[in-house]
């Protein structure tokens, strides 16, 4: 798959901090436009200013894609703006409770943002680029999508929906050109953490070489794409990389030892 080229308009979403910042720094030279959406309108005007040198026009969308009316305002600056040849669901949060502690309607609101928003966006991007012949898609997911991890019961299951969601998309898209990434980053240092429903996790819990900079995780997706043939599915870090292997093999052996 191509790298991006000037023409390219890019859509990424949770651009405001963390991985999607480091996003659209890493994509606003090589496109034309973007558009950028998030729920925080004041930070989201301070990525744009960040962006004021580069000759790439920018578009923010301060909206919450928890909601119906806010994907639909993504989906018409699709149709307004486009024709979308990168997008980027980026979008996300996380709780740290079990279910049964967990408040119901957050815990629906966050597979509504990582479940229902990014297929729709998909739905809304991928005729266009099909149209093009090009284009490229990355849903951001998580280690946890991969491994079971303690309290993070639905937020795990949704980044397991993107996994699959991904690998089917992939095999639709292929001989239009289009090449689908589902990026799974490990414990990466940005915003994410330090969210007030993540008051109670300790960072100095988790060994240093499990930490990956926002800048990295990009570095890392953007240059996956240069492979031939892209890989469908992209942890970054290669202590990641072997923790992934390492639980995946211990359910593996799990399945085999049932009667």
């Amino acid at each position: 798959m191509a790298s991006a080229n000037n023409s390219d308009i890019a859509l990424i979403t949770g651009a405001s901090a963390g991985i999607g910042r480091a996003f659209a720094q890493a994509l606003a030279p090589q496109c034309s436009s973007m558009i950028l959406v998030a729920r925080d309108a004041e930070k989201l005007s301070r990525v744009a200013e960040s962006l004021a040198s580069v000759d790439c026009e920018i578009h923010c969308i301060a909206v919450d894609l928890c909601k119906p009316l806010g994907v639909a305002e993504v989906m018409e600056a699709i149709r307004q703006k486009g024709p979308v040849t990168i997008l980027i669901n980026n979008a996300g949060f996380t709780t740290d409770n079990a279910l049964v502690d967990s408040d119901l309607d957050t815990e629906l609101e966050m597979l509504s943002l990582h479940c229902q928003a990014s297929v729709s966006l998909c739905r809304g991007a991928l005729p266009y680029m099909q149209e093009l012949g090009r284009g490229r898609v990355i849903n951001v997911a998580s280690m946890a999508g991969l491994i079971p991890m303690k309290g993070a019961a639905v937020y795990g299951a949704s980044k397991a929906f993107l996994v699959a969601f991904s690998q089917s998309l992939a095999k639709e898209n292929h001989r239009h050109g289009i090449a689908v990434q589902c990026l799974c980053p490990g414990y990466t240092h940005s915003d994410f953490h330090g969210r007030e429903a993540l008051a109670g996790f300790d960072k100095r819990s988790i060994p240093e070489a499990y930490w990956s900079s926002a800048e990295d995780v990009v570095a890392a997706s953007l240059a996956a794409f240069s492979q031939t043939p892209p890989p469908i599915l992209l942890v970054p870090g290669e202590h990641n990389k072997q923790w992934v292997r390492e639980e995946q093999e211990r359910q593996r052996a799990a399945l085999e030892a049932m009667p």
